[in-house]
């Protein structure tokens, strides 16, 4: 656990499978609320504005949506209330019809899928955590995880040997003979977590799964989430609306308003380069010492032989601000294999972390 504490680790996004088909497509995805959204969007040509919806009473929760998830990839949807994310998601995994648009996982058309292979794709491909835990009152905690597996018609042996695997997995071994209410918020959660997991699910679909526990537990199942995501290797679309936990947790992060994904990129980008000013807003008050790497704020192509001890790209501003801010000159800067890349000044430390400075490199410096 220790290997994901630190500024905003990005551990995990060296499991990304890269040139490969992507896990979750979603193509031009609309979900609108109304008498008859499909009429509706024939009627305007599939791509109605914000204006004829305000103007016929229609709610378009999600409009025009495309992106994809990697293979172990983790997504982060985030927006404020009412953006549209929790809808997408439930578009993502058809727990709600959308109203138009294209949904593969692993290939397979979801919104063509039968009733049948839909409860097949749900049972056996796709696992869920809410925030309301939805657990089992009168069921311990080894029958809440082992209750998936009676579902699918697993023998009791079998699915109560699943069942301990998970709770130990989970760090509950010990108590899974508790019933939910002898159990604390996060011990709840890592039920509901560990219920999900029980399927051995390949995507998984997280809704602001810890936004109901107290901040020291909300980080320990912060921590509890990256060492799982460590051994299995999900897939994952995990929304929140915490901007903070987006970027402890997140390969990429989508931001959504009204509806609109306003952008979708690494944090890094959001903050540095942000497509809206609302992405520009939203993104404010992030940390950046904490957030930004040595490159995204260094000079490129610099002459490096001049500072001393160079530092590397890959750290964080935070770990090496005191150095640069103490020093009068540019500060070497060279890649993983101490290969000179460019140089950190003062100045660009201090613009990019504490002023309004956007753009990679040089751009702002």
């Amino acid at each position: 656990m220790d290997s994901f504490k630190g500024a905003y680790p990005s551990a995990h996004a060296a499991d990304v499978e890269s040139g490969t088909q992507p896990k979750i497509a979603c193509r031009q995805v609309w979900k609108l609320f109304g008498p008859d959204p499909a009429g509706f969007m024939a009627r305007h040509g599939g791509n109605p504005s914000a204006e004829d919806c305000a103007r016929e009473g229609y709610i378009s929760a999600v409009r025009d949506v495309s992106l994809e998830v990697a293979a172990g990839e983790i997504l982060i949807v985030m927006g404020l209330s009412g953006s549209g994310k929790s809808t997408l998601v439930r578009c993502l995994s058809r727990l709600i019809e959308p109203t138009a648009g294209e949904i593969d996982v692993d290939g397979v058309d979801l919104l063509g899928a039968g009733p049948r292979e839909l409860i097949e794709l749900r049972r056996h491909k796709m696992g869920m955590v809410f925030q309301n835990f939805a657990l089992l009152p009168h069921r311990t905690v080894l029958e809440n995880v082992a209750f998936p597996l009676e579902v699918q018609g697993v023998d009791k042996k079998s699915r109560r040997q699943r069942a301990l695997e998970i709770v130990e997995l989970v760090g509950l071994k010990g108590r899974e003979n508790y019933y939910p209410r002898e159990l604390s918020g996060g011990q709840q959660q890592r039920v509901g977590i560990a219920r999900s997991l029980a399927v051995e699910p390949d995507i998984w679909f997280l809704d602001e799964p810890f936004s109901a526990l107290d901040p020291l537990i909300r980080r320990e199942m912060q921590d509890e989430f990256l060492r799982l995501q460590s051994m299995l290797h999900k897939t994952i679309v995990f929304i929140t609306h915490d901007f903070d936990e987006a970027l402890r947790l997140g390969d990429r992060i989508a931001i959504m308003y009204h509806g609109v994904v306003d952008q979708l990129g690494t944090a890094e980008e959001l903050v540095l380069n942000p497509a809206t000013d609302y992405v520009a807003e939203f993104t404010r008050e992030v940390p950046r010492a904490n957030l930004l790497s040595v490159a995204s704020v260094m000079q490129p192509g610099e002459s490096a032989a001049t500072g001393g001890e160079p530092v590397r790209a890959s750290q964080r501003i935070s770990e090496v601000a005191p150095r640069v801010l103490a020093g009068d000159g540019p500060v070497p800067v060279v890649d993983d294999q101490a290969h000179p890349v460019g140089v950190l000044t003062r100045e660009r430390v201090l613009d990019m972390v504490f002023g309004q400075g956007r753009g990679a490199g040089g751009d702002a410096g």
